[in-house]
């Protein structure tokens, strides 16, 4: 066999049509198959999801849709299927399939996320850390690279403002495949092409995401026997703090309340609800003065969501601290206490102070992708130290999660969504 590396070197040449046309009743989308003219070159997609499965890349360039009243979003609109050569800055290992939907999935994010400057970090279609502030976009990424450095590991940054200097240091100290920010401030494309690998892209429309808000995509999901399910994409109804619901619920004719978030944890709870919109389900999110600080994804279940979340977060914390103290990572420390005892009784210290500071989750806020069908989630969650709780509603044990938030001292606050935020 060949190397073995190769394959992921390959370019695949795509065999579909230059353009595709969906009819749907009476109403037609026409698509245009997007390729860029790179290194004397026509290019497609590198690859799909894997070295060996060719993939297109379509724009909508006319038609559109409208049911029920709403019309959905349609052509000149186009942001990743929108990409030119002028917007590939720099091509790097030009992109493939599961790069710009990493950045696809950033901006689905970031349109609820316009207020502050924010940023985003995804590594297999998931937010590793996001975060946003007032101090700057700089502030923003140094934040969300911060809430885990192990998965930020060759992922891929979308901020949805102007990259600063200060952004671009954080960007050239580690190792990352895709960077996307509306425009560059001077001086920035030189630190950034120093990383030859790096894919750069500008992309203008990230500026007044707010256009797209309460307008849906067709969300096309394709089933292994050649089938189609479409869906009106997600909408996210939670735009401002104001747009939770108490969380109330009645059982055998007593009723039941939970405390209101102050003001910071129902930002808090805003935030993390915004970046919820990306996160693939079973999910669970912690987050505290904007940044995400542990995020549990994919589970079967919800408690064991919650437990993944925390095990990652005690994994993430400890390894800062050890990046702090000795400049290694904590795989690094554990293969050096293997051998030294020094190294084995730091990497002891380190581990238990993890256990102690609860990870770093004490004080944040959790968001919850779908209800808590039992209490042992809530329970669990509030044994790390949180605060409040943003959770869809509408379990039949509604009551006694409301009632689990109320025995916690101090006590725990407690919203409805009203809509779950479910993605698969």
């Amino acid at each position: 066999m060949s190397n073995l590396k190769d394959m992921y070197k390959t370019l695949q040449q795509d065999p579909f049509p230059s353009d595709m046309t969906l009819t749907m009743g009476d109403q037609k989308l026409t698509f245009k198959k997007r390729t860029w003219e790179l290194d004397g070159e026509t290019k497609g997609l590198r690859y799909g999801e894997n070295p060996d499965q060719p993939a297109a890349l379509y724009e909508l360039v006319s038609g559109g849709l409208e049911y029920d009243g709403i019309k959905f979003r349609g052509e000149g609109q186009g942001l990743v299927s929108a990409l030119t050569e002028e917007h590939m800055i720099q091509a790097g290992k030009h992109p493939g399939k599961t790069n710009l939907t990493d950045v696809d999935n950033a901006i689905n994010i970031l349109q609820y996320l316009t207020a502050k400057p924010a940023a985003v970090i995804l590594k297999h279609n998931n937010p590793c850390g996001a975060a946003w502030t007032d101090e700057g976009i700089g502030t923003a990424l140094r934040n969300a690279f911060n809430a885990d450095r192990i998965a930020a590991f060759g992922g891929a940054i979308v901020v949805n403002r102007p990259l600063t200097m200060e952004a671009a240091e954080v960007i050239d100290s580690a190792y990352f495949e895709v960077v996307a920010a509306p425009s560059f401030e001077e001086g920035t494309l030189d630190v950034l092409r120093k990383r030859k690998n790096l894919r750069i892209l500008q992309i203008p429309g990230i500026v007044g995401l707010e256009r797209f808000l309460g307008q849906p995509f067709l969300d096309i999901k394709s089933l292994m026997d050649g089938g189609m399910v479409v869906q009106f994409s997600f909408r996210n109804r939670i735009l401002s703090a104001e747009d939770f619901i108490p969380a109330t619920a009645e059982k055998d004719g007593s009723s039941y309340s939970a405390r209101t978030p102050t003001k910071q944890e129902a930002d808090d709870l805003l935030f993390a609800w915004a970046v919820e919109a990306g996160v693939t389900s079973n999910s669970v999110i912690f987050a505290k003065d904007g940044v995400t600080t542990a995020i549990g994804t994919g589970e079967q279940d919800r408690v064991g969501c919650v437990e993944l979340a925390v095990t990652k977060a005690r994994t993430k914390y400890a390894d800062g601290i050890c990046f702090d103290k000795f400049k290694m990572s904590l795989f690094e420390l554990k293969l050096k206490a293997l051998k030294d005892a020094q190294a084995a009784k730091d990497l002891a210290e380190i581990e238990q102070k993890a256990v102690e500071d609860k990870a770093g989750l004490k004080g944040s806020v959790l968001v919850s992708d779908g209800f808590f069908p039992f209490r042992d989630g809530v329970d669990l969650c509030m044994a790390q130290g949180i605060t409040a709780i943003a959770q869809p509603g509408g379990s039949i044990r509604d009551h006694e999660v409301i009632q689990a938030v109320n025995e916690a001292t101090p006590q725990v606050a407690m919203v409805f969504t009203g809509q779950r935020s479910f993605k698969h």
